[in-house]
């Protein structure tokens, strides 16, 4: 719908507007053997096989690998290894193991078996209920710690730039960050001396983690990496419950209060925030200047930049990219791509591009970041 109006009418679901869709072409396929299956750990625990596959070119890329994402998918495919097996990138993206050609089997295949330990730790794994994933319930477990890190680092969770995956892996290999409030006792002179680090590299990494000290309480929640909870569902507990405070003293019944959260999630937001660890790990947050926002109620916020679009140019010093595009959104503004004269605001970071000059031209607004910090209560 190429109607700005029609679109605010229509709006959007948690992941995608209702007034675009995208049509796209059959995936391209090819055949190739399955030599092996891995089994990696994932940020809470959950084992995924993944398919080392016979290096095949599938839509001018070579695909090595592909997640098998569960168990029960693995069986229902009925996978077997030294298999010749159908292979496509789903969405023309990401490499998926479509099924076996049957025809093509020698009965030299074997089963493929699933590990009854975890194969980072050797903690004994457990599949709870109906579940579909095998997990690994050692919380002290070192794969699922790094990808616990990666994720509140990462662009799902506090977004702080110059700590992506590399570099935190590298962080924790060399013993500087153990957990996430060893993230906030970096400083510039540690990461300068690492390999592939710089003087610039190192304070730009440290800005962004200093900048990132006083979340949303919807952003830290996602950032957190609770089981079960998203960035929607963080959204929704941020909006109840207003603060961090609030929510800790929050029991299974008043999560179950809240519509669209079941028993499975309620019980695994208690089992979380009463975990003696979490508390201590959230106390040493607070001892090391993290401040988690509260969240003003919606009455106060409804509709505070509402017809407001807002534009960015240049790199901001105080937050994301991220973070200030979803605050917008969140007091019922809109993010523009480019310049065009339904801008209402052109926010002016530092080394600004072209955009700053054709906002001139066109004789738009433009704002400082303290300025735009002010506009959205931060």
């Amino acid at each position: 719908v190429n109607d700005c109006a029609l679109q605010e009418r229509l709006g959007a679901k948690a992941r995608s507007p209702r007034w675009a869709i995208a049509a796209k072409f059959p995936a391209s396929q090819a055949t190739t053997r399955l030599l092996a299956v891995e089994f990696g750990v994932g940020r809470t625990g959950a084992i995924t096989p993944v398919a080392v596959l016979d290096p095949v070119l599938i839509g001018g890329v070579t695909v090595r690998r592909a997640t098998l994402h569960n168990e029960d998918e693995l069986r229902r495919k009925g996978l077997m290894l030294g298999d010749t097996v159908l292979v496509q990138r789903a969405g023309d993206v990401i490499p998926e193991v479509v099924k076996p050609v049957l025809a093509n089997r020698t009965g030299q295949e074997q089963p493929v078996v699933m590990p009854t330990r975890c194969p980072e730790c050797e903690f004994p794994l457990v599949r709870i209920g109906q579940e579909a994933v095998t997990r690994c319930p050692n919380p002290a477990c070192p794969a699922q710690r790094v990808r616990g890190l990666i994720h509140f680092t990462g662009k799902g969770g506090m977004d702080i730039e110059g700590l992506g995956k590399k570099a935190v892996e590298q962080l924790v290999s060399q013993g500087l960050i153990q957990d996430i409030p060893d993230i906030y006792r970096l400083e510039v002179e540690q990461l300068a001396g690492l390999a592939g680090w710089g003087d610039k590299s190192a304070e730009n990494a440290v800005r962004a983690i200093q900048g990132s000290r006083t979340p949303t309480l919807a952003k830290f929640l996602a950032a957190l990496g609770i089981r079960h909870v998203g960035e929607v569902t963080a959204q929704v507990l941020a909006r109840h419950f207003t603060s961090l405070p609030r929510l800790l003293l929050a029991g299974e019944a008043d999560f179950l209060h809240i519509e669209g959260l079941g028993e499975q999630m309620a019980a695994s937001l208690v089992d979380y925030f009463q975990d003696p660890a979490v508390r201590e790990m959230l106390s040493r947050l607070e001892s090391l200047g993290v401040r988690v926002q509260e969240e003003k109620k919606g009455a106060e916020i409804h509709g505070g930049l509402s017809g407001s679009v807002f534009l960015f140019t240049g790199a901001l010093a105080h937050l994301s990219r991220h973070e200030a595009k979803a605050r917008i959104k969140e007091l019922g503004g809109q993010v523009a791509s480019g310049i065009s004269r339904k801008v209402t605001h052109v926010v002016l970071g530092e080394s600004p591009g072209s955009k700053l000059t054709q906002a001139r031209e066109l004789g738009l607004t433009v704002i400082t970041e303290d300025e735009f910090l002010r506009l959205i209560g931060r």
